[in-house]
């Protein structure tokens, strides 16, 4: 397989002109070209890139890349190994690659050679990570870091829902549910349980094609686990409500929740800014969660006392949705000073 300059340069997010630059300055010439002159580049052109690219955000300059990756003698392990010694002292946006490096530090150590298809995933998902996230971020986002005990857990529960799926089985039953509530929990805990990372890495597996290849989670498979957690949850619900409360919930309650999560996202980000509970954009945040409680909930007094009774005696019921007791009492504190004025 071999790709013409610009769907390389598409891929790998660099731009035509700077692979122009690369050929004429010999730092990265095309193995080919077509007969009609395109320039053709293979998978040891693109493993070559790779490497270019991230000794560049290390702060080297072309030259000196050259003569680095001129030395037979030096492996790219040990490039990798050597660099990654020093990202720590610079700026936070080259330490942001440093899980991407580790892992193909880890592939070229035990004798596996990349594939096109691998080089390519992973400058991808470099150029992703960076248009979603700061490096200060990066490094307090878990799902950046290098994991592979992490990555195995999330390749089971991922296949054991496909395979759920596969079969036919109803997000309603039992396994589902077991699975779809072990999934939220991990996703809290790999996105450090802040709901505006999670939004975000949402946003990316939506807009990035690489992000979803690389961690196989399709919309189809990610509904299911959509509707067999509300399904769990309606299941405790049931302990407290009647009937016709639990059709409500059924019928409205997964409706909004997109803008659930933008908007606790939101109350999140003022909670760690040491927003006031009276604050104005509190206060609208504030506006804006009833409102959205009623829309699911409807509006009869009782039955939200019920749901608050629900809420605070069953913890689960919390589980994979970035609210916690303190985000819960900030909300009604915030309720509470709307009252005292």
């Amino acid at each position: 397989m071999r790709l013409r300059v610009g769907e390389l340069a598409s891929r790998a997010g660099v731009t035509v002109r700077a692979l122009h630059h690369y050929d004429r300055i010999g730092l990265l010439k095309p193995s080919a070209r077509a007969a009609s002159g395109y320039r053709l580049y293979d998978r040891a052109d693109v493993a070559r890139l790779h490497q270019v690219q991230a000794l560049r955000r290390f702060g080297l300059p072309l030259a000196e890349i050259g003569a680095v990756l001129d030395q037979p003698d030096t492996p790219l392990a040990a490039i990798v190994a050597e660099q990654i010694s020093a990202l720590g002292r610079q700026i936070a946006q080259a330490s942001a690659l440093r899980g991407q490096l580790l892992q193909l530090q880890r592939q070229l150590q035990l004798g596996a050679e990349p594939d096109l298809a691998n080089w390519l995933s992973t400058l991808e998902l470099m150029g992703a990570y960076d248009n979603y996230f700061t490096g200060e971020e990066l490094q307090r986002l878990p799902f950046f870091h290098p994991d592979a005990q992490r990555d195995a857990i999330w390749e089971r529960i991922v296949a054991r829902i496909g395979t759920l799926m596969a079969q036919g089985v109803p997000a309603a039953s039992r396994p589902a549910q077991h699975l779809a509530l072990r999934w939220m929990r991990r996703l809290e805990r790999d996105t450090a349980a802040n709901p505006d990372f999670a939004l975000r890495m949402s946003a990316m597996m939506e807009g990035e094609p690489a992000a979803r290849q690389r961690i196989g989670i399709t919309p189809d498979l990610k509904q299911y686990v959509i509707d067999a957690l509300a399904e769990y949850k309606l299941g405790i619900y049931a302990n407290y409500l009647d009937a016709g409360e639990l059709r409500q919930m059924r019928e409205h309650g997964a409706k909004h929740g997109k803008q659930w999560m933008t908007l606790i996202a939101a109350v999140y980000r003022q909670m760690e800014a040491g927003a006031a509970p009276g604050d104005a954009a509190v206060q609208a945040l504030r506006r804006e969660w009833f409102a959205l409680f009623r829309q699911g909930a409807g509006d009869n007094p009782a039955t939200l006392a019920k749901m608050r009774l629900a809420i605070d005696s069953e913890p689960a019921l919390l589980a994979g949705s970035w609210i916690n007791v303190e985000m819960l009492a900030f909300i009604r504190q915030s309720a509470a000073t709307f009252q005292d004025k």
